[in-house]
């Protein structure tokens, strides 16, 4: 479990050294700083960057709803409101606190707002996470976040066995192990399968995210084959490759993708 950089602030040494050795006998938790008013608050946050504040509400001064109004949505950390009155409650969840504390503080609510912290900020981190993972599939492949969703999806529960195909107001679901071959039209993809050619709205990058990569392999800029369906290849003067599918179409595979072609017929 990764330590929350932590804050404290309350107006009240007392209170405020009680907190610090009670946090500090739970794991997880660094305290960085400890604040006695509003505006050193404001100080050790731009200075730190805490993960976690613990937070007074009544303060002389600046108040602890003031403090956090002080503070931008991109350096707001995580807080945990400490209080001996609970009129503010609705308040305090309002700015999306973690927690709410009411004093005298019990040790048991103040494990479970740590508890409660450490998991919001797992959440956050997640979500983080899939935010840069999806920025990265969209760059790499051209793809919108919608088919890399689709993407992340088939990914967990296996690459899809059909695609799904608008035809005016009828649709057709074609099965991947029927597609022979696909090549691009303009702004549309014809679909080869089982002897039928079905149109779709859609980039050659993103069908080519829809498909499994082990099976369906990119031959050219506007050409994608099932590897399954290759059933011979001749190498031409050139130094490309004319590839012989079962339907018996030829397919021709440009210079920027033969060395796939050949690392997959190991030639």
């Amino acid at each position: 479990m990764q330590a929350l950089s932590t804050i404290i602030v309350d107006d009240e040494d007392l209170a405020r050294r009680g907190l610090a050795l009670r946090l500090k006998q739970i794991p997880g938790i660094d305290i960085v700083a400890e604040c006695s008013n509003g505006q050193q608050a404001l100080q050790a946050i731009a200075e730190h960057e805490p993960d976690l504040l613990f937070l007074d509400i009544q303060m002389p001064g600046m108040d602890g709803f003031q403090v956090l109004s002080e503070l931008q949505a991109d350096t707001l950390p995580m807080v945990v409101f400490v209080t001996a009155y609970d009129t503010y409650a609705v308040d305090a969840f309002k700015v999306h606190a973690v927690d709410y504390i009411l004093k005298p503080i019990d040790d048991q609510r103040l494990e479970e707002a740590v508890e409660r912290a450490h998991r919001f900020n797992e959440q956050r981190a997640s979500a983080r996470d899939k935010a840069k993972l999806m920025d990265l599939v969209m760059g790499m492949t051209g793809a919108n976040a919608q088919t890399v969703e689709a993407m992340a999806e088939s990914g967990r529960q296996g690459w899809p066995d059909k695609l799904t195909v608008r035809d005016g107001n009828a649709i057709h679901f074609i099965k991947t192990a029927d597609i022979t071959w696909i090549d691009a039209a303009g702004d549309y993809m014809c679909i080869h399968a089982a002897g039928k050619t079905h149109i779709m709205r859609v980039t050659m990058k993103e069908l080519e995210a829809m498909l499994d990569p082990a099976q369906f392999l990119r031959v050219h800029r506007s050409t994608i084959v099932n590897a399954l369906e290759i059933t011979g290849a001749e190498s031409l003067d050139s130094g490309e490759y004319l590839l012989h599918l079962d339907s018996g179409a030829r397919i021709k595979v440009s210079r920027g993708y033969r060395d796939r072609v050949r690392a997959l017929l190991g030639s």
